[in-house]
């Protein structure tokens, strides 16, 4: 195993942040939100405008290369001594199948969100639907978006899927016979200023978009009673503003504004930062928490892309280095992997990349899921990082 070095994380409890006076609008746009919902909503937001950023790696103690299913492990974990600080998901077959469209089981997933849950970790999940008009994939452009709202013709299977939604994040609770509803970030309908899901640009307009995006919340929120669900907004790259906000449902609607970059191999990196940038400004504007809530390198085919690739354009650029995570990509196999493994020649660039202070990992999180207490003037605390003296195994 790799052995990180030692080194000095300052707490985030002395650092100055920038814009503390968003306090007065940091909060949920669900008003219901659960106690440990809201914590988690403050915690990200705060270490967001202090420049710290959580690491996170999908489907990443599900399998990794050359395992699957081995309790405890990660490819993550393996190569820095510590599991990702935010763990992806995705509920792409819930209702159909016993497996998701990653061949994840769900009863497992929901043990492994259990128990990263119980260590510190931070959850965000997707939904790959398949096409409700044709049964098709995600992938199947076939225009559906229409036939689901209220009214279409497929608006009640609609709601069927929103049922089994409902049912496994309503089913995201702690350990005990006073279990508590797990915080998650759900992110449906992502990339949708893409041309590849059925819900994409060119197969619906963006009022139709918006209009499914608000009923997808509103029936979660109200109809299933669901309140520990933090919701994000994710475009995929775009060329400004005025595209990023095309389809945003609204500020009642979303706690997270996101972006998803890859294809790093013709994009300029400073592109890659300018455009996280842009959203950083949009999401503070708005009281919004931001975050890279997609991104990866497929293959990583540069040996130095985790510190000259990404962390240290985000890093330089005034705006870019305040968001709340980053997620890359599963590892699935060599030929189509976005996160470190043994041997790969990028291994030790990631322990550069993790060493640095700003990246912190589920071993250096504090307790997300509690406010801090109250500074002077009423305003909670930053959260101090727990482990601020180094970085451990």
């Amino acid at each position: 195993m790799a052995i990180l070095k030692l080194r000095s994380l300052p707490a985030l409890a002395l650092l100055v942040i920038p814009l503390l006076n968003f306090a007065q609008t940091m909060q949920t746009a669900d008003t219901k939100a659960t106690k440990r919902t809201r914590a988690l909503f403050y915690n990200l937001q705060q270490m967001a405008l202090a420049g710290k950023t959580l690491f996170g790696h999908e489907d990443a103690v599900a399998y990794g290369i050359g395992w699957k299913k081995v309790e405890g492990a990660s490819d993550v974990k393996t190569i820095c001594g510590s599991h990702p600080a935010v763990y992806g998901w995705d509920l792409g077959e819930i209702g159909a199948r016993p497996t998701n469209i990653d061949t994840v089981d769900f009863e497992d997933m929901k043990r492994w969100t259990r128990e990263a849950y119980k260590r510190g970790g931070v959850h965000t999940i997707s939904w790959h639907m398949r096409n409700p008009l044709t049964g098709g994939d995600s992938w199947d452009t076939t225009s559906a978006v229409k036939t689901i709202l209220p009214g279409g013709s497929r608006h009640e299977f609609f709601k069927t899927q929103l049922d089994h939604v409902a049912e496994y994040l309503g089913s995201l609770k702690s350990k005990g016979l006073f279990g508590h509803a797990i915080p998650v970030i759900f992110r449906p309908w992502h990339e949708m200023n893409g041309r590849w899901f059925w819900w994409g640009r060119t197969h619906c307009t963006p009022e139709e978009y918006k209009a499914l995006f608000r009923f997808t919340v509103d029936y979660l929120r109200h109809e299933k009673d669901l309140h520990n669900i933090l919701f994000a907004y994710a475009p995929d790259v775009c060329a400004s503003a005025e595209e990023y906000l095309l389809y945003y449902p609204g500020d009642d609607y979303t706690d997270l504004m996101g972006i998803d970059i890859y294809e790093f191999q013709n994009r300029p990196v400073a592109a890659m930062a300018n455009l996280i940038g842009m959203v950083v400004e949009l999401a503070e504007a708005r009281g919004k928490i931001p975050a890279f809530t997609e991104t990866g390198f497929e293959g990583i085919p540069k040996s130095d892309w985790w510190t000259n690739g990404l962390l240290n354009p985000i890093k330089k650029h005034p705006l870019a280095n305040r968001i709340a995570y980053l997620l890359v990509w599963r590892n699935a196999r060599e030929n189509h992997c976005f996160g470190p493994y043994p041997g790969h020649p990028s291994e030790r660039n990631f322990l550069d990349f993790v060493n640095d202070p700003n990246i912190l990992l589920e071993s250096d999180l504090p307790d997300m899921y509690r406010m801090p207490k109250k500074a002077k003037g009423g305003t909670p605390a930053v959260p101090a990082i727990t482990n601020a003296d180094s970085k451990n195994q």
